[in-house]
């Protein structure tokens, strides 16, 4: 698909869900709403510690879904959490939400060759 999503996790993924592929697809685009929905209320309540587990699931969907540069981003949003410095969350949260948009994209053009 692109650097976005890899092309093989979203092929391997096929291959094994076959035809609840889209349910899938479908799920991992609700759940990251809500997962980034997460983030930013743990920022905005100043909790590091619910930034930090709330971007350490996200990044393990993102990795089982091969969305490598969004898993790079909620890695450092992770560590950040870790480490209790919420000052570059902001930035990060918004590169993450422009990612996951592009995401979403791919996702929704994938996701009508099998309506």
């Amino acid at each position: 698909m692109s650097e976005h999503l890899d092309p093989s996790v979203q092929a391997l993924l096929q291959e094994v869900m076959e035809d609840e592929y889209p349910v899938l697809l479908d799920t991992f685009l609700s759940d990251s709403e809500a997962r980034l929905n997460a983030l930013g209320l743990a920022h905005d309540a100043r909790d590091a510690e619910a930034l930090r587990r709330a971007a350490h699931s996200f990044k393990g969907s993102c990795g089982n879904m091969g969305a490598p540069l969004l898993a790079e981003l909620c890695s450092q949003l992770e560590e950040l959490g870790r480490a209790g410095d919420l000052a570059p969350v902001p930035a990060l949260l918004a590169q993450a939400e422009q990612e996951f948009a592009l995401i979403r994209t791919l996702i929704e053009s994938e996701r009508q060759r099998y309506s």
